[in-house]
């Protein structure tokens, strides 16, 4: 679990012209809900959350949010940037229990595809399925992210979720079943794609 740290206030007044004046004045505004408490409305500076987005752990990871002396632990659930200037608009964060197991996606890191016989010894290629993996585990055994070690991967080959080496606590989630999270594919113009039908003979004139 990763220790990303937030300082936020209450926020008071809503609505769209208090957002307007928040953004200003370099504030975003924000929601913390869930956890069977009522929803707070927060504001938090905008560099400090605009530097955590830019992160990649820090969307998959438990937050700590310090609001006005009570620390609330969350996890990042929705955001909204602007179209074209680096500025964040709103965040909402959801409160976690640290007894409660939680649903969450978390990004896959591949390695060693330049070792994997397929791509070393076939010349074949590395061809990512799925980018990201939905896991449940407690709050503390939350990982920013998941290993996959392509070194034993062979031309014509896919690695599935199944055969992913997980953390301690964690389990993935097999909601559309046990899908291929990477193969090792044949390049094209590549030994399998080399023969091909002689061109048809242009009709006499």
């Amino acid at each position: 679990m990763s220790s990303f740290q937030l300082s936020a206030q209450k926020r008071v007044a809503q609505g769209s012209s208090a957002s307007r004046r928040l953004r200003r004045a370099g504030k975003v505004p924000g929601i913390i809900y869930g956890g069977g408490q009522a929803p707070e409305v927060i504001e938090l500076d905008h560099n400090q959350l605009y530097q955590g987005l830019r992160k990649e752990a820090f969307h998959s990871s438990v937050l700590n949010i310090d609001l006005e002396g009570k620390t609330e632990q969350v996890l990042l659930r929705d955001f909204q940037v602007h179209a074209y200037k680096p500025l964040a608009l709103h965040v909402d964060f959801q409160r976690v229990d640290a007894a409660q197991r939680l649903h969450q996606k978390v990004p896959l890191h591949f390695v060693n595809g330049d070792l994997a016989p397929g791509v070393k010894l076939s010349g074949g290629q590395i061809a990512h399925v799925l980018a990201e993996l939905e896991i449940s585990c407690l709050p503390t055994d939350l990982p920013a992210f998941i290993e996959v070690d392509l070194k034993n991967l062979a031309v014509g080959e896919s690695l599935h979720i199944s055969q992913l080496t997980l953390p301690q606590g964690v389990t993935a989630l097999l909601h559309h079943g046990d899908q291929p999270v990477v193969s090792c594919i044949v390049k094209k113009g590549g030994a399998s794609g080399e023969t091909s039908e002689e061109p048809a003979a242009s009709p006499a004139a």
